[in-house]
């Protein structure tokens, strides 16, 4: 038997399915195991032990155009599958895996949904986090649960590739690094104030002989200049070597082994946060209008997750139309001695 795992469409929820594929894979036995991926995690699935394939879907949700969604179709439907796992819950992947003549559609009921789905599974009734809302549904459809864990391996050579980098820019092996994630894609409420990422890199580096790696995409850059102009500002510039600016430089292989060489990670709500979780590494987790008790990092190493009181948090807000007080609690000072006592 053939069967596809559709995979969720954010880096960070890709992450927390991958116990869910472990569990599928684990009882696949002699049949082939595919993943369909949108571009942008298609990468990190490549990285997924027990995936036989990957099929990259070119589509973008309900609303993308019709020539990409017929790109999508063609793709599902010459990959041969019997069954379909659809993990994330919207009606553009029920109706995708449908149109591509997959006989049995298995995945959460929700609403209309239900209709395209051959097999439909009940929501759970407690709010569960998002690891374990994707291993329920992998368990109601028969697969046995085992780790809630997300693991990944860096190929050889993305870590090579990620040494030579990092040796491009000025690092010499001789100081622990300790990866930083400014940015956040879901909007700029999840973001803490780049004035205060600026104060823990410059007291990581000079106080506490670290080098940190500002690590992005593209659209972060924007954040990662304030940062490097606050630290100007306050007139700390860090030595030669001790800052190394990533963003926008990595795909997702080589920020995986960069991720995977740090001795820690700071970061906010964002897929960064997960990955760096899935590889091992520490992880001080900066929450304000997300949910932390539904998609805090998981993984094999310590995390510390910290917050602000608020009233109106978990608002899940893009932006934030107050004084952004969830996030602007958290003080330099604490980051700094939560990275500390993970190291």
């Amino acid at each position: 038997m053939k069967t596809i795992v559709f995979s969720p469409n954010w880096l960070g929820d890709a992450v927390m399915a991958l116990p869910a594929i472990a569990d599928i894979r684990r009882q696949a036995g002699s049949g082939r195991l595919l993943v369909a991926a949108r571009t942008a995690v298609a990468g990190l699935m490549g990285l997924v032990y027990g995936a036989d394939a990957v099929v990259t879907l070119a589509g973008t949700g309900s609303f993308a155009p019709v020539r990409r969604l017929g790109q999508d179709i063609r793709a599902i439907r010459a990959s041969g599958a019997d069954v379909a796992i659809l993990l994330p819950n919207s009606m553009h992947v029920a109706v995708l895996a449908a149109r591509a003549g997959i006989a049995e559609r298995w995945g959460y009921a929700r609403d209309v949904r239900r209709m395209f789905l051959s097999r439909a599974v009940a929501r759970p009734q407690a709010d569960l986090h998002q690891v374990d809302s994707y291993r329920h549904l992998v368990a109601a459809l028969g697969f046995g649960n085992g780790s809630r864990e997300p693991e990944l391996t860096v190929p050889a050579d993305a870590m090579e590739s990620a040494r030579r980098l990092l040796a491009e820019c000025g690092w010499a092996g001789d100081r622990r690094l300790v990866g930083i994630a400014p940015g956040a894609a879901y909007g700029g409420a999840k973001r803490w104030p780049p004035e205060r990422f600026a104060g823990v890199i410059a007291a990581l580096t000079e106080d506490h002989g670290l080098t940190c790696v500002l690590v992005g995409g593209g659209a972060d850059s924007t954040t990662q200049m304030a940062i490097e102009a606050e630290l100007g500002r306050i007139r700390r510039r860090p030595s030669p070597g001790a800052v190394i600016n990533l963003v926008g430089r990595t795909d997702l292989p080589q920020l995986c082994g960069v991720l995977a060489l740090g001795a820690a990670f700071v970061s906010n709500d964002s897929g960064a946060m997960h990955l760096a979780a899935a590889l091992g590494v520490p992880v001080v987790a900066l929450f304000g209008p997300t949910n932390e008790r539904a998609t805090s990092p998981v993984g094999r190493r310590a995390t510390a997750v910290l917050t602000s009181p608020a009233w109106c948090r978990p608002c899940m807000l893009r932006e934030c139309p107050l004084d952004h007080r969830c996030l602007s609690g958290i003080t330099v000072d604490t980051v700094v001695g939560a990275v500390r006592e993970l190291l």
